[in-house]
């Protein structure tokens, strides 16, 4: 069945969630490789022009004390997350839940 209950496990897209990294690190995830070039580097030096030096600053800071573990970099770039649910879903479908990391992602 098509049922949502409490503790399941579903993927979900990845791609909000690799548009606040961006903005809130200043690293993109989900690039497997540089094959792009020149037009890619492009790009990415204008969006780094438009911002103030104090968001560059707080980025750089944030980016020094992160560090993503290698399986959820690797779900980043399928653009799928796995995902459980923490609450339970009423008649509406909306429920909450959190990213699964660590010895949880790996039983899966």
């Amino acid at each position: 069945t098509k049922t949502l209950t409490k503790n399941t496990v579903v993927q979900i897209d990845a791609h909000p969630f690799m548009q606040w990294y961006t903005k809130h690190y200043g690293i993109e995830l989900g690039k497997k490789g540089k094959k792009g070039g020149q037009a890619g580097e492009h790009k990415g030096e204008e969006a780094e022009e438009k911002k103030s030096f104090k968001v560059i600053g707080n980025q750089q800071k944030r980016a020094a004390n992160q560090k993503l573990d290698t399986t959820i970099e690797e779900q980043f770039q399928t653009g799928r997350l796995l995902a459980c649910i923490a609450s339970r879903p009423g008649q509406s479908g909306r429920c909450d839940g959190y990213i699964l990391e660590g010895e949880e992602l790996a039983f899966y």
